[in-house]
């Protein structure tokens, strides 16, 4: 060979990018040829990635190869993608080319920033990356390999790994890939078997699984849990229309894993309320679809609003035993230490009280001042020590008084006057109710957040109210709702408000 084989690898924070690297350079080196590496650091964690940059070269008695510091686009011959818009990204620099390129990348998405921090579904597409990836690869080797990491009790580098090896694309026999693994002394078990999952994930078929002859068949979504509470509930709920039984299921889990069954059967009051709003409408024959999708939407979003964030629920998701097992599962069983970062607002304390007393201290701004000094702030909790576990679980044990509390009379005030309105509209358009049932997809979070979701919220459902009696009134409330999602400022919710003012101000002057 007379120029070099050039590796690309793109990762993240915690995949092990770097270690990765260090194998193909000690596999190269262990086979007699030269190599050499470098990286380009992201800004943060998530909001750039790593790119690290490998040659190797056979090594000759009489040449000493002079080497590149950085990725070429279109000189590249692997490219190695730890997730898979990381894979995106490459082809977009221009890494990956027909001719030449060999795409490695794993299909598991681990959100950036700038996805997570829009108000609605900021997801990229990620079916574009796959069809560029089919198209701009000369070979593309693609599965989800931080499953198969997680089963190994590995991070996704040993699979990129194995999978390289798969793909032979560099002409070394597996057991050398396995030394290179072996000769760090760190991980090495957890690291072999993920090589070895990636390396046999490369030549396995696609395939289907199918069920067996003798297989059980798959029970109801509302079939008895042995619970007798419980289990009737999800007897009420199988006599709504069967389109809403999987919403009604996962309903039903949420609001009594929340608070508990009774919370639970109110929670069928106003799904079934909004039914029987709507009931005579759809079986007078006008929309049986729109009828289907508004129990649907009805049994979604009617969970979503009674399961709210407050400090509660916040303690009991930080301390229920499931969140422990993933993160010892995460962390392959090694004693770690967590630490909650918090910073609870008078806001939400005062919620805890009962509504008059929490009413009055609002009242007094300099006693909530000198309150929120003493009681507000940061806080760091350790949850792996038994008195900060202690200090949330405490919290969380207040889910029985919940319903005393002043946060929750404000969250069911403006419930009732939410499903009130659903209701009113579905009486003579089921379309139209729906759309505002889903506007509960503007609330969300706690602190500032919160309070920006129900200004939004409020916004749209005094537009709602605007639009109600014309025909065209639900494909508005939900471009209304869309545009309240697309930016966290609200910059494209008042233009979209602007537009709706002036056609109903001409329809007023007409």
């Amino acid at each position: 060979m007379d120029r070099p084989i050039t590796i690309a690898v793109l990762a993240i924070g915690g995949q092990g990018g770097g270690v990765l690297v260090d194998w193909i350079v000690a596999l190269a080196e262990h086979k007699g040829w030269r190599a050499q590496s470098t990286s380009v650091p992201g800004v943060a964690q998530r909001t750039g990635a790593t790119i690290y940059y490998v040659e190797v070269l056979e090594a000759a008695p009489d040449r000493t190869p002079v080497f590149s510091a950085m990725a070429t686009p279109g000189d590249v011959d692997i490219v190695i993608a730890a997730e898979w818009m990381e894979a995106g990204r490459a082809i977009h620099r221009g890494l990956v080319t027909p001719d030449r390129t060999t795409l490695i990348a794993s299909t598991h998405r681990a959100f950036a920033v700038s996805e997570k921090q829009v108000p609605g579904d900021g997801m990229a597409d990620a079916a574009a990356v796959t069809a560029a990836a089919r198209a701009a690869a000369r070979r593309f080797v693609g599965f989800d390999m931080a499953t198969l990491a997680e089963q190994a009790g590995s991070v996704v580098s040993s699979v990129l790994f194995g999978a390289l090896c798969g793909a032979a694309t560099l002409p070394f026999e597996r057991a050398a890939f396995e030394a290179a693994i072996s000769a760090t002394g760190v991980g090495v078990q957890g690291s072999l078997r993920g090589f070895a999952l990636g390396f046999d994930a490369v030549g396995a078929p696609p395939s289907v699984a199918a069920p067996s002859a003798g297989s059980d068949p798959v029970k109801p979504l509302l079939a008895p849990v042995g619970h007798p509470p419980f289990d009737g509930l999800l007897a009420r709920a199988a006599s709504l229309p069967a389109a809403a039984h999987e919403m009604l299921a996962e309903g039903l889990r949420h609001v009594v894993a929340f608070q508990d069954t009774a919370y639970g059967a109110a929670y069928l009051d106003a799904v079934e309320a909004i039914a029987g709003a709507a009931r005579a409408r759809v079986s007078g024959g006008v929309s049986t679809a729109d009828g289907s999708h508004l129990y649907e939407t009805a049994a979604k979003y009617i969970a979503r609003a009674m399961v709210y964030d407050d400090v509660i629920r916040v303690a009991a998701l930080k301390t229920q035993p499931s969140r422990a097992d993933r993160v010892q599962r995460e962390m392959g069983g090694r004693v770690i230490a967590i630490t909650e970062f918090m910073h609870p607002r008078m806001e939400e304390l005062l919620g805890l009280l009962p509504p008059a007393l929490g009413t009055a201290l609002e009242r007094q701004p300099r006693v909530v001042a000198a309150l929120g000094r003493l009681l507000c702030g940061p806080r760091r909790i350790r949850t792996d020590t038994i008195l900060g576990f202690f200090m949330l679980y405490a919290v969380a044990g207040l889910r029985g008084w919940r319903r005393r509390t002043q946060r929750h009379a404000r969250e069911w005030a403006r419930i009732d006057a939410w499903l009130a309105q659903a209701r009113e509209v579905a009486a003579e358009d089921p379309a139209l109710a729906a759309e505002v049932l889903a506007n509960q997809r503007l609330i969300k979070g706690y602190s500032d957040t919160h309070s920006r979701g129900l200004d939004k919220y409020a916004q749209v459902m005094a537009a709602a109210g605007r639009l109600q009696g014309r025909p065209d009134a639900a494909v508005w409330v939900r471009r209304l709702r869309q545009a309240a999602l697309e930016d966290e400022s609200g910059h494209a919710l008042r233009q979209a408000l602007r537009t709706v003012d002036s056609f109903l101000e001409q329809r007023q002057a007409a």
